[in-house]
């Protein structure tokens, strides 16, 4: 399957010499692609079919929802149906009719409360939808224990019908190999020293990445000799005029204040590695005239496939907590992620604390009074129950707010005792961060914001005003996924477990790096960096993203390519 973009379509509708009014006309065919799995021209040859029969309907929106209930659902139903009727030697009776017909209404009313972002979407609310749930609540009532809500928190959603029997899709996850790049996952529930750690360990974990960034760089940009320093802000906040080079143990330490007003360009932040040429003349002050900065490391060289070997893409779904509006406990935006889950049924679902978030204005105020724990419980109970029926893997990263969890960096994966066999064989726990291989593709996940962070601190010049980029580009040539010395008040590292575990071993084929910052998706050396968002943002509804990937071929794997085939991020 070829990359699905909206230049494609765009292409394959002027063919036809039709006009497209909007970009957000372009990002619902391509989300439409998505979910059906069809390719640019078979979905324009669909709509031209369906608008002549329309005497001409224009190209909206509002038109593509018709065209997709009246057609492409259609199809694909029709199709399943032929191939089940094949198997079984029978046709539908009246009641499969009676129960297809019935979850087609219901579907085309929860279909109704979603929308993806882009120019022309704003008429849709972003919250999460209210009284299009209310049926949907309230057949969940019926059932004792069915709503997210603070006294109870199991849903079993029963997926729409014909979700179920969705044309060209096995069972989503089956078969979906995911494994931690390097290392077991139970590998942090080791001690940690709370509050322990020695200056002396902490020096020598930045001593030794200091000296391992250094070759690096001595090496790739064919520098002779050099002295190794570390970026280091002189009094409060890094500004053009607090710079100061801090020299390696082996030099003394010592400290001295840098000039950059004969550089014409740079981004340097508080922890940065870097290689400066310049001129000391009086032994007081460098004035650089050149920076070096640091190559990303090389990406993953999947195992070739044997020549006969089926290769499907992935339907990844990520989402981020918090999965609770602001002002109430209630779950209602991860009911409805669960339906999401239920329509396009993805193979694997990439979820992000936090779950029960330490900065939900009910909990800093005191006024839970169940047991964080049982919260957790429950949450994660009614996600796998409420997906049961879909099939996919899912894969748990624990968040710094997460108010039951350990509160420190890097994070062991969370402990989930009460899942079944059956259960546990489609749930993966990580820590955060981690880089996880999924059937040849690798993702780098993190859930602590250090995109906010960074933010704050990273300073520049003549650089261009896409700040998101460069600092992604810093976390990828900085190797690490905290890079920024010292780390922020709420992020409490654990210097000895960050050298072995908060390092990236490769840079990752996709990067998911959920943010307080608008979420983005963007392409910085060859790795898809992606922000979700937030499910939730304050008491309105937030975004999640999607991604179609595909590992290289056989005749692929020697020239790499992006297994990236498409990516959105929607509203929720």
């Amino acid at each position: 399957m070829s990359l699905v973009t909206a230049e494609n379509l765009k292409s394959e509708l002027e063919m036809f010499d039709i006009a497209c009014q909007s970009d957000a006309v372009l990002d619902k065919m391509v989300e439409q692609c998505i979910c059906n799995r069809i390719q640019a021209d078979e979905i324009v040859l669909e709509w031209v079919a369906f608008s002549t029969t329309k005497n001409g309907l224009k190209l909206t929106v509002e038109t593509l929802e018709q065209f997709e209930h009246e057609i492409l659902n259609k199809k694909g139903k029709s199709k399943q149906n032929s191939r089940r009727d094949e198997t079984f030697g029978r046709a539908r009776d009246i009641h499969a009719l009676q129960e297809l017909m019935k979850a087609e209404e219901e579907e085309e009313h929860l279909l109704d409360s979603y929308s993806t972002p882009g120019k022309g979407s704003q008429k849709r609310a972003l919250t999460t939808p209210e009284q299009p749930q209310s049926k949907r609540a309230a057949a969940l009532l019926a059932s004792p224990g069915l709503l997210l809500s603070p006294s109870s928190f199991s849903p079993s959603l029963t997926p729409s019908l014909k979700y179920s029997q969705r044309s060209g899709r096995s069972s989503p996850g089956v078969g979906v190999q995911l494994d931690l790049l390097e290392g077991p996952e139970d590998a942090l529930t080791s001690s940690y020293k709370f509050m322990f750690q020695r200056l002396r360990d902490i020096r020598n974990v930045l001593t030794e990445k200091i000296e391992e960034l250094g070759e690096d760089l001595k090496s790739h940009f064919n520098i002779e000799e050099f002295l190794q320093f570390l970026f280091l802000p002189s009094n409060g906040k890094l500004n053009a005029h607090s710079v100061l080079l801090e020299a390696g143990p082996e030099q003394g330490g010592q400290q001295i204040p840098v000039d950059l007003s004969e550089l014409k360009e740079y981004s340097l932040f508080p922890g940065q590695v870097v290689v400066m040429e310049g001129m000391n003349t009086a032994g007081t002050k460098l004035v650089a005239s050149k920076l070096y900065e640091s190559a990303s490391l090389p990406f993953y060289t999947p195992v070739k496939l044997e020549m006969d070997e089926a290769i499907q893409p992935l339907n990844v779904l990520i989402a981020c907590g918090p999965f609770t509006p602001s002002d109430t406990l209630t779950y209602d935006p991860l009911l409805d992620l669960i339906n999401v889950i239920s329509r396009d049924r993805p193979d694997v679902c990439l979820l992000l604390g936090p779950f029960v978030d330490s900065k939900h204005e009910q909990i800093e105020k005191a006024q839970v009074t169940e047991a964080f724990d049982a919260i957790f419980s429950r949450c994660i109970e009614s996600i796998v129950d409420g997906t049961k029926n879909v099939g996919c893997h899912l894969v748990f990263v624990p968040s710094q707010r997460d108010i039951h969890h350990p509160f420190v960096y890097p994070q062991p994966p969370f402990t989930l005792t009460n899942l079944s066999k059956d259960q546990a064989q489609r749930v993966t726990l990580v820590p955060d961060p981690c880089t996880l291989l999924i059937d040849g593709v690798t993702f780098g996940l993190t859930s602590t914001d250090i995109l906010f962070h960074m933010g704050a601190e990273e300073i520049s010049s003549g650089t261009g005003s896409d700040r998101f980029s460069r600092i992604l580009k810093h976390i990828l040539t900085q190797r690490s996924y905290y890079p920024l010395y010292p780390p922020v008040e709420e992020v409490n590292m654990d210097y000895e477990k960050f050298q072995n575990y908060g390092q990236m071993p490769i840079t990752p084929d996709v990067l998911i790096i959920p943010s307080e910052l608008r979420y983005f998706i963007k392409d910085v050396v060859g790795c898809i960096c992606v922000n979700p968002g937030r499910l939730t943002k304050g008491q309105v509804g937030g975004t999640y993203g999607r991604l179609l990937v595909q590992r290289n071929t056989p005749s692929e794997v020697a020239k790499r390519a992006s297994p990236c085939l498409a990516a959105q991020v929607v509203k929720i």
